[in-house]
Formats: structure tokens, sequence, C-alpha cells
């Protein structure tokens, strides 16, 4: 039987995963290898990762559904109390769960489907309805309690979803890809309203996307999974800004690794014969005086300037595209000369004049870089 939040542990909960693998018999590797992280109460973490990365099975694992091979999960409480989960079926962790496509019952109406999680748990008929009705009011559908779920938007149904999930009020809701089933236009509503309604539950809240954009509008913190390992666990800040490896700093945002050399606090970086610097974000730990080095550089900084104009980088521009209040630039911009090899660059520009297949001027500017081992 699952449990109301007070009554599965006292005091702020976490969520402690501890080593976590899952080897699936036919694979060639472990969906998820050795991975650990600890959530506390009120966060909300995204677990984010290519298809195959290991994030959905995590997710699953931590709900219960798959079981691992090795590793614990462990729910503790500001006392001192804790519980090893790992074993539980998932009835018996009292978790909410979102899933990817809400899985709602079409024969009940909204009410009866927000109120089926306490049907299962046998609350009256009465309390469970009165109940859905609050849950209902909490993510801003008060007065739909009588419909059919099929005359509902895709939006109104990702909250008649997380209104089921949340109606046993859990200690950890979970979330697979909640946003994939939504147009463009109600996505970015959806991230916006779901960001502050996961917050104000206070659960530990852990959702799985795929979409960088999902992650960062949602998430206060990010894991980034590739092939079942854990890469990196942070802020979307810190992840975008020092990120510790090539996959992580390519997944997050948008980026161009260039060679690049230590020059005390100052990272330099020489394309076809001319050096410019900018100062270093982060670098690996302990490196050698010669190590090989790359430098993560984002678009916002780089800077376009007339072709030819000092100290830049010569650049032809591939494409280009219109962003509102800003264009976004493509440049390929020449390795060495005699070299037949280039880098793009993606810069972004108030200044829409730069014409396709024309040549420009590609300025570093004083913004701070991380550097990575080659």
């Amino acid at each position: 039987m699952g449990c109301a939040r007070e009554q599965l542990l006292p005091g702020a909960v976490t969520l402690s995963v501890d080593k976590l693998s899952r080897h699936f018999a036919d694979a060639e590797r472990p969906a998820v290898d050795d991975v650990s992280f600890t959530v506390g109460a009120g966060e909300v973490l995204a677990l984010v990762g290519a298809s195959g990365s290991g994030k959905t099975t995590t997710l699953r694992m931590i709900a219960g559904y798959e079981r691992p091979d090795r590793g614990r999960i462990v729910l503790k409480s500001d006392p001192g109390t804790s519980r090893d989960i790992t074993a539980e079926p998932p009835q018996g962790r009292g978790f909410g769960m979102v899933f990817q496509h809400y899985a709602l019952f079409p024969h009940m109406s909204v009410a009866e489907n927000v109120a089926f999680g306490l049907e299962a748990r046998g609350v009256a008929k009465r309390d469970r309805l009165d109940r859905a009705a609050q849950a209902l009011r909490r993510v801003g559908l008060a007065d739909v309690g009588a419909r059919a779920v099929q005359s509902l938007s895709g939006g109104e149904q990702q909250r008649v979803a997380l209104a089921r999930a949340i109606i046993i009020d859990p200690p950890v809701l979970l979330l697979d890809e909640p946003l994939s089933n939504l147009d463009p236009a109600r996505r970015q509503e959806t991230r916006e309203w779901l960001r502050l309604k996961l917050h104000e539950l206070n659960s530990i809240a852990i959702f799985v996307t795929h979409d960088q954009e999902d992650a960062f509008a949602i998430a206060d913190r990010m894991a980034v999974m590739h092939e079942g390992k854990l890469l990196q666990i942070g802020t979307p800040g810190e992840l975008y800004r020092t990120p510790n490896n090539f996959r992580v700093a390519e997944f997050i945002g948008r980026a161009t690794l260039v060679g690049a050399r230590r020059d005390g606090s100052r990272a330099r970086i020489t394309l076809a014969g001319v050096s410019q610097e900018a100062p270093i974000a982060s670098m690996p730990e302990n490196p050698a005086p010669d190590a090989p080095l790359m430098a993560v550089i984002r678009p916002e900084m780089l800077a376009l300037c007339p072709a030819g104009a000092p100290d830049t980088w010569r650049g032809q521009v591939d494409a280009r595209r219109y962003a509102g209040s800003h264009c976004v630039y493509r440049v390929a911009v020449e390795f060495a000369p005699g070299v037949d090899r280039f880098y793009t660059f993606e810069i972004m520009s108030e200044d829409g004049s730069f014409a396709e297949r024309g040549e420009v001027g590609v300025k570093l500017l004083p913004k701070p870089v991380a550097l990575l081992f080659r």
C-alpha cells in the first residue's frame, strides 16, 4: 500500500542512488553503469542524454519497475531515518509517476482519472473525489473534473497526469519525457508552469529528457549520461560554463572545440597564424606543462567583424538564419594556411548585414573559456 509523505518518512526527505548498475542479458554493455547521486526535497533534477544513455533505465529503477544488478536506492530524512527501497515494488514506495504518454483512461472522467490511485489504496469514493478536486485546483484545472479526458488539449492532459501523480502526496515525483507530446508553443508555456509547480510541491522531482532546452528551463541540476555512465552533474550554468569532458561540452548548448595553449591564466588560440586570447574559466586538474588542450568556444564568445579587421580570424559565412533580435551565423574558419581543414563556429550577432558566402573577421571576446584535455 502507498503512503503519504508524512507517513512514509518524517522530516525533509532525500533520495540517494548509490553505485546503481543494470546490465540486460542481450546487451554488449551495461544500460546503467555505477551511477550515484543524491537529490533533496524541493529540488528538480533532470537526467539528460541521447537515446541509449541509460537515463530512462535509471528512472525505472528508482520507480521500482527495473531491479538493479548492483547498487542501492535509499530514502533518508533529517532525523536520521532511512529506508533501503532497492527491492521494494513500485506500489510500496509511494512515489508519483508521470509517464511519457500520460496513461490516462479514456472511459473515465478527468476526476476519476485523478482519483484512480486513491481507489487502488482503498480510499472511500467521496474522499477520493474531494482530493481529486483539490489536486485539479493545484494544477489549474478546477473546472474540468466532469469532462472526458479526450476533450482536453495535450497540455491539459499533461496537467491531469501530474494531478494524478501528486494526489498521494508523494515524497518523490518521477516524470518520463513529460513534455515530448506537446507542440512547440504549448511546450514552452508548459515548461515555465511545470518548473513553478514542481517547486511549489516541494517533493523530490526527477525527470528524464533528451531535450536540453527542457532541462535548462525546468531543472535545478542536470545529470548528463552517456552509454550508461554519469559524466557530470551540476546546475545548468555549471555544465554550460565548465564542462568536465568533451561529451558534456558538445551535448550541453552549442560549442566548437578548438586546440589551445595555456598562457598563465589565459587561453591562447591560434588559427591560420592569428592568435587570440581569453581568460580561463576552468581546466583539468594538474595538467602537464605541455599537455594538449582544447578550448570550448560558445556562440556568445565570438563577434563578427568586417573582413580584414586586425587581429581577427578570417572566416566565410556558410549559412545564416534570422532569430528575432539577432541573426545566427555559421562561419568556417581556416585551421592553418595550406591545410584543408576548417573549424565551424556558430556566432550570434545583432548585425544582420553579413551575407552568405561572404568573408568576415571573427573576434574572440574576453569571456572565460573552459579548457579540456585533447
